[in-house]
């Protein structure tokens, strides 16, 4: 956003939210019993549906309070709300018109239901629980816990045959009252004189036909599938198929139906299990049970356990618009990044049914459609049909339109609007365009639409994504935009996913202003958390932040988060990133400081293209800056912030401030006009663009320093976020890649001297420094960079030889390589006591010594060992190797020593 808005360009971030239906109506739910003791079925909906609005008012603006202090540059005038009158509209007229075009259809179907919240629930609701054997679970509503992961067998006795029985496993015994078939494999030899026959139920009477299909699994249980139409979406296209009926047994609630028989009625259904499984025993029909792996698909929301009951509800025909989908991305119309996204897309896409999209919620866009029934004729409502529902954007609109279809006046017409409510996402779908105005004709929606970017996370590829394709496409004719970056989850540093119940939620505001554990903790007290979730999660609060949460402030966390590949397989956010992050904003101001003290009073910046530098230093950090500009440019085309903050971080830390802030230093002290004016030039240049570099990141920190800086007399930009971002036509006359190929053989031998440095400890003693190079090449490298190697190596004196003198080092000097071509030799005359270095040398020597002999002996007997695995017998190589190195690093010191002391 930020950087295309530095680039030139017209951007626009709408903020928006939405009013996510059984999300917040479970929490007002939990809030006003916790608060006033009653629940939603106590109060009329109208009551209720005041409290959620006091909610949001309250609540409902934490997400945009983030968003304004984590400093995302959005059109705050343009904010809204899915519940908002305008939104509304826009729903309503995308469910008319979708009706309208046939695409929209009311029918009885198998839909995901929650009993706990009394409502089908969307696919992203239901969480798929791999369970791999017996498992016990709390249910919401039934006492103790429930054992799931189990394959129960039971047996059916077959019409007319003594003796002659049909056996089936099922992992849902309870819903064997709602069989209406058993179904086998027409090749099983097993049950081939089985075929046509009829088994009798032993609990109804009800006589039941064993049918044959090929898509039983003859290795599945007992090979025979207990067919439950009702209850199970295969079972369902099996009945479809074989033109079974269809039983429900299971009320919304979760309780057995009067189809089950008084013994069952009204039991919950988990209870009935159990009962179900006694009488099965009792009637010598149970044959046994084992653990089995299964997929248990709970509500998200509440925990429950979802239930597959057959509904009236409203339906969207996914088929057409989904093909139109695939074929965006299949044409490159569509762009997904990563790009492996586009084969789960194009999987999802193909099997895609149609979409239930009425919810038994309150809190919602009530669905505009209407029951119609005769004014004086009762019992015409008992029955549903398709002629009895009527869609309007108005109660009058949808009166007329029930006039003209049943031929009635209007008068004689009694309307009652559908109770339900659209799922979230049908009104999510719309945001591209309905946040820009649809379906009016605005100036916004003109201009705006289609968007160009789409940011989100990847687990709503399908959910969210896909919906405002297929939406967008269908109402308006267009893609709602032309590319879509879709990042991992962020998970806590443990690699949990993120859960108000384990206590590992980060709220970016307090990573942002600091948060001691007693205030963390207490905002768990606050919330409306089961009392066993709360102890959870505050043990799981003291574990993880135990000192609590440091303010790290906005711009660390920003750039913390950006330093995460977001296209990996997940962002395990440590608050010691961000603590990190926030030193390297010190480190920006602290340079930032050292940067204008030496431009100094009256300094005239000159622009980029204007600046031509003439010293070998100059011209390579010019050339970095060139070339970390291109980088930053590069990765910021392929979405890879990742990779752009590192370039930008890279920069800052060793190129600018490790490396040329310190090499200029001796020139600005030195008070050289003829030279001070240039460093200060290049000092600006490189300040000024690593600002702009780092601004997308840091936009609070840097438009503060950016504002510091000396500006030119006239035509400079108001603000860095609207300042030219870095790129390569303007910059090229900077590249010079000679320079930086012979300043990193300067950086090799700087590495060696300060290395030698650490290993004596030379802390504030500045020793004489030869560095011979017979070969002409580097030699005129290092010559060209004498001053800068001299001093960022902290040496006294630097010499490079061969000179004309031809001047051998002492025999005091410690001796490396920096290089196939180079050997450093620092001289330690006088600044360590030759004495004590060649004790502690000689003793180091010997300890090699005897680790290599040990290791040699042990390498050569894994030659002869046929278990020692190869992996094994190189790890004993590369120590030898590493040993050997070290050893005669050591040894040619104790030489180095011996002559001095012999000295």
């Amino acid at each position: 956003m930020l950087w295309k808005r530095m680039q030139g360009y017209k951007v626009l971030w709408v903020p928006g939210s939405d009013h996510a239906g059984i999300a917040t109506q479970v929490v007002v739910e939990k809030k006003i019993w916790k608060e006033q003791g009653v629940q939603r079925k106590d109060l009329t909906r109208e009551a209720f549906l005041q409290e959620v609005w006091n909610w949001k008012k309250e609540k409902g603006n934490e997400i945009f309070q983030q968003l304004k202090v984590m400093g995302a540059s959005l059109d705050w005038d343009r904010a809204c709300f899915t519940m908002d009158s305008r939104f509304s509209q826009a729903v309503t007229e995308a469910f008319v018109q979708l009706h309208e075009q046939g695409l929209v259809y009311r029918d009885r179907r198998l839909v995901n239901w929650s009993c706990a919240l009394r409502s089908a629930i969307s696919d992203i609701e239901v969480e798929n629980r791999q369970l791999e054997g017996r498992t016990e679970l709390s249910v919401p509503g039934v006492p103790g816990k429930v054992p799931f992961g189990l394959l129960e067998t039971f047996a059916y006795k077959v019409e007319g045959e003594e003796g002659e029985e049909l056996p089936v496993a099922t992992t849902r015994p309870e819903t064997m009252l709602g069989d209406v078939a058993v179904a086998v494999h027409p090749d099983d030899a097993r049950y081939t004189h089985l075929h046509g026959k009829r088994l009798c139920h032993p609990f109804t009477g009800h006589l039941i036909p064993v049918i044959t299909d090929p898509l039983v699994e003859q290795e599945m249980g007992t090979g025979a599938v207990k067919v439950t139409p009702a209850h199970s979406y295969a079972d369902y296209e099996l009945a479809h198929r074989h033109g079974l009926p269809l039983l429900s047994v299971i009320e919304e609630d979760g309780t057995m139906t009067a189809e089950c028989g008084e013994w069952l009625q009204g039991l919950n259904r988990f209870v009935a299990r159990e009962k179900v499984l006694a009488a099965l025993k009792e009637k010598d029909l149970y044959r046994g049970a084992k653990e089995h792996p299964l997929v248990l698909p709970l509500c998200s929301r509440s925990g429950d356990v979802i239930e597959i009951l057959l509904k009236n509800q409203w339906f969207v025909r996914c088929e057409a618009m989904a093909q139109k989908a695939l074929e965006a991305v299949e044409s490159g119309c569509l762009k997904l990044m990563p790009e492996f996204h586009e084969k789960t897309w194009k999987t999802w896409l193909l099997s895609t049914g149609d979409w239930c999209i009425s919810r038994q919620l309150w809190w919602g866009h009530q669905i505009p459609a209407y029951r119609v029934t005769i004014s004086g004729s009762p019992g015409i409502e008992e029955e549903e049909s398709d002629g009895s529902w009527v869609v309007g954007r108005t109660e009058a609109e949808a009166r007329r339109k029930a006039a003209g279809m049943l031929g009635k006046l209007e008068k004689d017409l009694v309307l009652v609007r559908d109770a339900d409510v659209l799922d979230t996402w049908f009104s999510s779908g719309l945001f591209p365009f309905a946040a820009l105005g649809w379906p009016h004709e605005t100036e916004d929606l003109k201009q705006f639409y289609p968007n160009s970017l789409l940011e989100t996370g990847s687990d709503l590829l399908f959910f969210w994504v896909a919906r405002m394709v297929m939406l967008g496409k269908q109402l308006t004719g267009e893609l709602p935009f032309s590319q879509v970056f879709l990042h991992t989850m962020v998970r806590d540093a443990h690699g949990r996913k993120m859960s108000k119940s384990l206590g590992n939620v980060i709220d970016p505001l307090d990573v942002i202003h600091g948060a001691p554990l007693q205030i963390l903790q207490e905002k768990l007290r606050s919330s409306n958390l089961d009392p066993r979730e709360i102890a959870i999660a505050v043990e799981g609060q003291r574990r993880d932040f135990p000192q609590g949460i440091p303010e790290c402030g906005t711009d660390a966390l920003r750039f913390a988060l950006c330093t995460y590949c977001a296209q990996g397989n997940g962002i395990n956010l440590d608050v010691a990133t961000v603590e990190n992050a926030n030193r390297f904003c010190n480190k920006v101001w602290n340079a930032m400081k050292f940067t204008l003290a030496a431009l100094g009073e009256g300094f005239n910046p000159l622009d980029p293209e204007e600046v031509f530098p003439n010293s070998p230093m100059d011209k390579w950090i010019l050339s970095r800056c060139y070339h970390t500009a291109v980088d930053c440019a590069r990765w910021f085309e392929e979405y890879e912030l990742h990779s752009v903050a590192s370039s930008v971080h890279l920069f800052w830390l060793c190129d600018f401030c490790d490396v040329y802030l310190e090499s200029v230093k001796p020139i600005l002290r030195s008070g050289d006009p003829s030279r001070l004016l240039a460093t200060r030039q290049t000092l600006y240049s490189s300040v000024d663009l690593a600002l702009r570099l780092l601004s997308p990141f840091m936009p609070f920190l840097t438009e503060e320093l950016w504002q510091r800086l000396p500006k030119k007399s006239s035509g400079s930009p108001p603000s860095i976020c609207v300042a030219r971002y870095p790129n390569k036509e303007h910059l090229t006359h900077w590249c010079h890649p000679e320079e930086e190929a012979n300043f990193l053989l300067v950086q090799e031998v700087i590495k060696v001297v300060r290395n030698i440095r650490a290993t004596y400890q030379l802390t504030k003693a500045r020793p004489a420094v030869y560095v011979i190079c017979p070969e002409a090449v580097p030699l005129g490298a290092y010559k060209n960079y004498q001053e800068a190697l001299q001093t960022l190596s902290l040496a006294g004196s630097l010499r490079l030889l061969p000179d004309i003198e031809g001047a051998e080092p002492p025999a005091s000097c410690v001796v490396a390589r920096a290089n196939n071509h180079t050997d450093i030799y620092v001289d330690l005359q006088g600044l360590v006591d030759p004495q004590k270095e060649l004790l502690k040398l000689t003793s180091r020597q010997q300890k090699l010594d005897r680790q290599l002999a040990d290791l040699t002996v042990r390498m050569e007997e894994s030659r002869y060992q046929e278990q020692a695995s190869l992996k094994a017998r190189t790890a004993h190589q590369q120590k030898v190797s590493l040993l050997r190195s070290e050893l005669e690093k050591v040894e040619q010191a104790v030489t180095t020593f011996q002559k001095m002391t012999t000295k």
